[in-house]
């Protein structure tokens, strides 16, 4: 069996551990598929603050609202993260870290990962079982290797092309996710823990196809195609929320808006169209958000 056969089946194998070690089998938010977690309700509906030192300069504003924009896409990484919807989020939640992360094949103890998995690398892959802890991006910086060096831009090129062997990415997008993990600062956290909210991911979502008209206008329509792919992932996480009996009409707003998305991504240039529709759009949702499983109660009864 040669490595590109050896890895299907271990990615085989890891999807059946994932549906069979679950938190339930009704729950949809496909952060669940990997956690293991002593309060699922606490995990999915909170996370650390973020610890976000946003430039003042707004170029430099805006590469970093790229770069987070696509820290949280699952296309940015490709290959097999993006075919289970893993981002740089899923371990480093709001940049931070992740204690309760479990992949099978990758995790060991709960909040760990081993960086060399030929499950999701046919580059890096050793075949050699080495988790490490997650480290978290906005704390101490003496902790971490190579942020704040000359080297972090080749350090995380090699994560997205190598240790998840992802499309190479636009030097502007690669640029941009430096930018982002350099502004994650212990100077900029306050307070503890930050709701999870439809109000944070629709601003995701506004902010990501904002950025992206920009790139397109600016002619990086690299950037812009990833910036839109961030945004429809971001509707499907809000999806995924909804997935609750008498919330149809919503997802079906949800469906539109992914169209409309798609047809951009496509060469599109309907923005207006955009502008006209997201807004009535995003009422919809706001309304209905109280009956979805971005409220703890809806969640603890889907459990």
């Amino acid at each position: 069996m040669d490595r590109g056969q050896r890895q299907a089946c271990l990615l085989v194998s890891a999807a059946a551990l994932l549906i069979g070690a679950a938190v339930s089998p009704q729950l949809p938010i496909r952060d669940a598929r990997w956690l293991q977690s002593p309060d699922v309700v606490a995990d999915l509906t909170q996370q650390p603050a973020e610890c976000l030192a946003w430039p003042r300069e707004p170029r430099l504003r805006r590469e970093v609202a790229i770069g987070r924009a696509l820290f949280r896409s699952p296309l940015l990484l490709g290959g097999q993260a993006a075919r289970v919807g893993l981002s740089c989020a899923s371990c480093h939640r709001n940049g931070r870290t992740n204690p309760h992360f479990h992949f099978p094949g990758v995790s060991g103890a709960p909040g760990t990962a081993d960086v060399t998995a030929s499950i999701m690398s046919e580059k890096r892959g050793d075949d050699v079982f080495n988790p490490k802890p997650i480290p978290d991006l906005g704390g101490d910086p003496h902790k971490l290797k190579v942020k704040g060096t000359a080297q972090l831009r080749g350090f995380i090129h090699g994560l997205i092309v190598e240790e998840f062997t992802g499309p190479e990415p636009s030097s502007a997008a690669l640029d941009s996710v430096v930018a982002y993990v350099t502004a994650l600062s212990p100077k900029a956290c306050a307070g503890g823990p930050v709701r999870v909210t439809l109000a944070a991911k629709l601003d995701g979502i506004d902010s990501a196809v904002t950025l992206a008209k920009g790139a397109y206008m600016a002619g990086d329509e690299a950037t812009g195609r990833a910036l839109l792919a961030a945004a429809r992932s971001g509707l499907g996480s809000i999806d995924e929320r909804f997935q609750v009996a008498g919330l149809d009409q919503a997802r079906a707003q949800l469906r539109e808006a992914d169209a409309e998305l798609f047809r951009l991504q496509e060469g599109g240039t309907d923005w207006a169209g955009w502008d006209r529709g997201w807004p009535r759009r995003e009422r919809v949702l706001r309304a209905r958000e109280n009956r979805s499983l971005f409220n703890p109660e809806v969640l603890k009864r889907q459990l």
